[in-house]
């Protein structure tokens, strides 16, 4: 996926919320530490550094959710961590994301804290970001 295909589906995936920018992807993907993967309509973003990884975003077109793709993105994301040598990982998903949160947990992910009202809304709410992690190792 381009920046600007990247943007549109973090836009949508992230509706009420302000979504990424094509400059602002391209920026993260520039980076040698961070790394993408895809499916065709769902990514996750995430960096490496020395061994631990963070998912920076996971976004699923919301036309083709509950299909896979965001567990598919995450466990390819995982795998490629685990290659440039990362031993655990961590993430924030917002308190609201229920469907996310399941899907971390389901997928081994452990809440280790929560950061209150720390994302914004369009319509001036503000939620909550609950921090997660999981091992990597064996």
């Amino acid at each position: 996926m381009t920046p600007e295909a990247l943007a549109r589906v973090h836009a949508r995936a992230f509706a009420g919320q302000r979504g990424w920018s094509a400059p602002e992807f391209r920026a993260l993907l520039s980076n040698d530490n961070a790394f993408l993967v895809t499916t065709d309509s769902a990514f996750a973003l995430g960096r490496v550094i020395a061994d631990e990884a963070e998912l920076l975003t996971l976004a699923t077109d919301p036309s083709k959710r509950r299909q896979g793709q965001a567990r598919t993105c995450l466990h390819r994301f995982e795998d490629m961590a685990i290659t440039r040598g990362a031993i655990r990982v961590f993430l924030e998903v917002s308190a609201e994301k229920t469907a996310a949160h399941a899907l971390y947990l389901a997928s081994g992910y452990a809440l280790i804290a929560r950061r209150n009202a720390y994302y914004s809304h369009d319509d001036g709410r503000r939620s909550d970001a609950l921090i997660m992690e999981k091992s990597l190792l064996p």
